[in-house]
Protein backbone atom coordinates (compact mmCIF):
# COMPACT_ATOMS: atom_id res chain seq x y z
CA UNK A 1 0.00 0.00 0.00
CA UNK A 2 2.76 2.20 0.72
CA UNK A 3 4.48 1.31 -2.20
CA UNK A 4 1.34 2.85 -4.31
CA UNK A 5 0.92 5.87 -2.29
CA UNK A 6 5.15 7.18 -3.21
CA UNK A 7 4.50 5.75 -6.73
CA UNK A 8 1.19 7.74 -7.18
CA UNK A 9 2.42 11.31 -5.09
CA UNK A 10 5.62 10.65 -7.50
CA UNK A 11 3.42 10.74 -10.47
CA UNK A 12 1.59 13.44 -8.98
CA UNK A 13 4.71 15.37 -8.74
CA UNK A 14 5.91 14.58 -12.15
CA UNK A 15 2.81 16.42 -13.79
CA UNK A 16 2.78 18.82 -11.66
CA UNK A 17 6.38 19.75 -12.57
CA UNK A 18 5.89 18.98 -16.21
CA UNK A 19 3.31 21.52 -16.43
CA UNK A 20 5.01 23.89 -14.52
CA UNK A 21 8.06 23.74 -17.02
CA UNK A 22 5.64 23.52 -20.34
CA UNK A 23 3.14 25.62 -18.74
CA UNK A 24 -0.65 25.75 -20.74
CA UNK A 25 1.43 24.24 -23.72
CA UNK A 26 1.89 20.95 -22.31
CA UNK A 27 -1.82 20.41 -23.10
CA UNK A 28 -2.70 21.87 -26.10
CA UNK A 29 -3.53 20.16 -28.46
CA UNK A 30 -2.59 21.42 -31.71
CA UNK A 31 -4.22 21.02 -35.17
CA UNK A 32 -5.24 21.98 -38.15
CA UNK A 33 -8.12 23.99 -37.44
CA UNK A 34 -7.09 27.06 -35.75
CA UNK A 35 -8.31 30.54 -36.33
CA UNK A 36 -6.63 32.59 -39.83
CA UNK A 37 -4.41 34.28 -37.54
CA UNK A 38 -2.63 31.34 -35.86
CA UNK A 39 0.58 29.99 -37.19
CA UNK A 40 1.86 26.53 -35.03
CA UNK A 41 5.40 27.38 -36.80
CA UNK A 42 7.47 31.10 -37.60
CA UNK A 43 9.98 30.10 -40.63
CA UNK A 44 12.81 32.81 -40.72
CA UNK A 45 12.68 32.92 -44.81
CA UNK A 46 17.09 33.77 -45.62
CA UNK A 47 16.35 37.42 -48.16
CA UNK A 48 20.20 36.85 -48.58
CA UNK A 49 20.09 33.79 -50.08
CA UNK A 50 16.86 33.93 -52.27
CA UNK A 51 16.51 37.62 -52.74
CA UNK A 52 13.71 37.73 -55.12
CA UNK A 53 11.76 35.41 -53.57
CA UNK A 54 12.09 37.15 -50.69
CA UNK A 55 11.06 40.05 -52.11
CA UNK A 56 8.24 38.47 -53.90
CA UNK A 57 6.26 37.00 -50.67
CA UNK A 58 7.13 40.93 -48.98
CA UNK A 59 4.92 42.18 -51.54
CA UNK A 60 2.39 40.10 -52.30
CA UNK A 61 1.83 40.30 -48.69
CA UNK A 62 1.98 44.07 -48.16
CA UNK A 63 -0.73 43.43 -51.15
CA UNK A 64 -2.88 41.67 -49.13
CA UNK A 65 -2.21 37.77 -49.02
CA UNK A 66 -1.62 35.86 -46.11
CA UNK A 67 1.88 35.64 -44.24
CA UNK A 68 1.06 32.10 -42.97
CA UNK A 69 0.75 28.97 -45.05
CA UNK A 70 -1.47 25.41 -43.89
CA UNK A 71 0.62 23.02 -45.39
CA UNK A 72 -1.48 20.68 -48.15
CA UNK A 73 1.18 18.65 -50.00
CA UNK A 74 -1.59 16.94 -52.06
CA UNK A 75 -3.30 19.77 -53.05
CA UNK A 76 -0.42 21.48 -54.40
CA UNK A 77 -0.38 20.26 -58.38
CA UNK A 78 -3.82 21.63 -58.47
CA UNK A 79 -3.13 24.89 -56.67
CA UNK A 80 -0.18 25.37 -59.17
CA UNK A 81 -2.59 24.81 -62.44
CA UNK A 82 -4.95 27.32 -60.92
CA UNK A 83 -2.79 29.89 -59.57
CA UNK A 84 -0.83 29.64 -62.97
CA UNK A 85 -4.00 29.62 -65.62
CA UNK A 86 -3.26 32.92 -67.79
CA UNK A 87 -0.04 33.46 -66.50
CA UNK A 88 2.25 33.01 -69.83
CA UNK A 89 5.54 31.73 -69.52
CA UNK A 90 8.55 33.95 -70.02
CA UNK A 91 12.04 32.76 -71.85
CA UNK A 92 14.52 32.90 -68.98
CA UNK A 93 12.30 33.42 -65.99
CA UNK A 94 10.45 31.49 -63.41
CA UNK A 95 6.56 31.79 -62.34
CA UNK A 96 6.45 32.50 -58.72
CA UNK A 97 3.21 32.12 -56.79
CA UNK A 98 2.54 33.47 -53.38
CA UNK A 99 0.56 31.94 -51.43
CA UNK A 100 2.79 28.65 -52.75
CA UNK A 101 1.25 26.03 -54.42
CA UNK A 102 1.90 24.04 -51.07
CA UNK A 103 -0.29 25.86 -49.49
CA UNK A 104 -3.72 25.57 -48.89
CA UNK A 105 -4.31 29.39 -49.34
CA UNK A 106 -2.35 29.16 -52.73
CA UNK A 107 -4.61 28.46 -56.16
CA UNK A 108 -6.72 31.01 -57.28
CA UNK A 109 -5.85 34.27 -56.96
CA UNK A 110 -2.43 34.00 -56.04
CA UNK A 111 0.07 36.28 -56.56
CA UNK A 112 2.57 35.40 -59.84
CA UNK A 113 5.42 36.90 -60.68
CA UNK A 114 8.13 35.89 -62.69
CA UNK A 115 11.46 35.55 -61.35
CA UNK A 116 15.30 34.17 -62.26
CA UNK A 117 14.57 30.13 -62.18
CA UNK A 118 17.37 29.55 -59.58
CA UNK A 119 16.49 31.61 -57.45
CA UNK A 120 12.75 30.30 -57.35
CA UNK A 121 14.14 26.82 -57.77
CA UNK A 122 16.57 27.58 -54.87
CA UNK A 123 13.78 29.16 -52.65
CA UNK A 124 11.18 25.87 -53.25
CA UNK A 125 14.15 23.13 -52.49
CA UNK A 126 14.87 25.11 -49.24
CA UNK A 127 11.35 25.66 -47.73
CA UNK A 128 10.61 22.09 -48.52
CA UNK A 129 13.62 20.70 -46.60
CA UNK A 130 12.69 23.34 -43.73
CA UNK A 131 9.06 22.22 -43.64
CA UNK A 132 9.89 18.01 -44.45
CA UNK A 133 8.78 17.22 -40.43
CA UNK A 134 6.06 18.96 -40.61
CA UNK A 135 2.70 17.52 -41.60
CA UNK A 136 -0.39 18.22 -43.63
CA UNK A 137 -2.31 20.77 -41.56
CA UNK A 138 0.57 22.50 -40.02
CA UNK A 139 0.12 26.47 -40.51
CA UNK A 140 3.58 28.24 -40.97
CA UNK A 141 4.05 32.06 -40.58
CA UNK A 142 6.82 33.15 -42.96
CA UNK A 143 8.91 36.10 -41.78
CA UNK A 144 11.10 37.71 -44.34
CA UNK A 145 15.05 37.87 -42.42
Amino acid sequence: MKKKLLSFIALVLLAVGAYWVEGDNLFTKITGENPPSSAQVTLQFPSGRYPETAQHIKEAIQAGKSPVCTIDREGAEQNRKHSLAGVPTRKGFDRDEWPMAMCSEGGKGANVKYIAPKDNRGAGSWVSHQLDQYEDGTRVKFVIK
